[in-house]
């Protein structure tokens, strides 16, 4: 299996607890009212917005949140301040990190990022260092146990638009360009299967394997990085071992 997929293996296998539920709402909802300043409050005009609306609907956040978190925007409240940055780091194994925030204090939030690193035995990077292993790709996740057929979902996607189609271990993933994300999307669906996830990533390019210790200490770090209030989403390029989906 590809690097990126069992990442995403991962990723989805350790779900969201309740505890963490109320914290991913935040997120999803500064995510949501930065778009909506942006590019305004219309979905079928802001595509930034539907992606970030479609993300946090997929993570079954309410529309009452939703809609709250587009009205603040447009009310000229939270996004006015949120600023996103994009740390880098290394991780244990030698493994590349982008971690992207959004904050309204980017003094506390460069100290807790570096403090989190540290702890790890691990440390930021310059910028630059490793974001050349990665680039902006739309990913779209299939879980063909519940959908049906690869091949009909690899076909669809192509039509749609897609670059590429990774079919492994019961999970299909579709790679697009970021433009070609919702065309891509809308091909997929329309052809009957049930869509895990759809967003705009960073994608690594260049895999870096990792054994079964560096990967836990891995994960557990990462885990700390998005426990930190401003961070929303990390980023690797680790190659993680099969024992780390049994484990995750």
């Amino acid at each position: 299996m590809a690097g990126h997929s069992k990442w995403a293996q991962i990723k989805r296998k350790k779900g969201v607890t309740d505890a963490k539920r109320g914290q991913l709402f935040t997120k999803l909802g500064r995510e949501i009212s930065v778009a909506a300043r942006a590019g305004g409050p219309k979905l079928e005009e802001n595509s930034a917005l539907r992606l970030a609306v479609e993300r946090a609907r997929g993570s079954n956040m309410p529309n009452v949140n939703i809609q709250r978190a587009i009205d603040r925007a447009t009310g000229g409240a939270d996004g006015a301040q949120l600023e996103e940055i994009r740390y880098e780091a290394y991780g244990p194994g030698g493994a590349a990190l982008l971690i992207d925030s959004l904050t309204d204090n980017r003094n506390r939030t460069v100290s807790e990022v570096r403090a989190t690193l540290t702890r790890a035995g691990t440390s930021m990077a310059e910028a630059g260092a490793v974001a050349w292993l990665f680039e902006q790709k739309g990913v779209i996740a299939v879980d063909v146990e519940q959908s049906g057929d690869a091949d009909d979902i690899m076909l669809a996607a192509i039509d749609g638009g897609a670059e590429d189609v990774e079919i492994d271990e019961g999970l299909v993933e579709v790679i697009t360009a970021p433009s070609d994300l919702e065309s891509a999307r809308n091909a997929v669906e329309e052809a009957g299967a049930p869509i895990a996830s759809a967003e705009v990533v960073m994608r690594a390019t260049n895999m870096v394997p990792v054994d079964t210790d560096q990967a836990a200490r891995l994960l557990r770090l990462i885990d700390s990085l998005e426990d930190l209030d401003d961070v929303q989403r990390v980023f690797t390029n680790a190659d993680f071992p099969d024992a780390a989906l049994v484990e995750a």
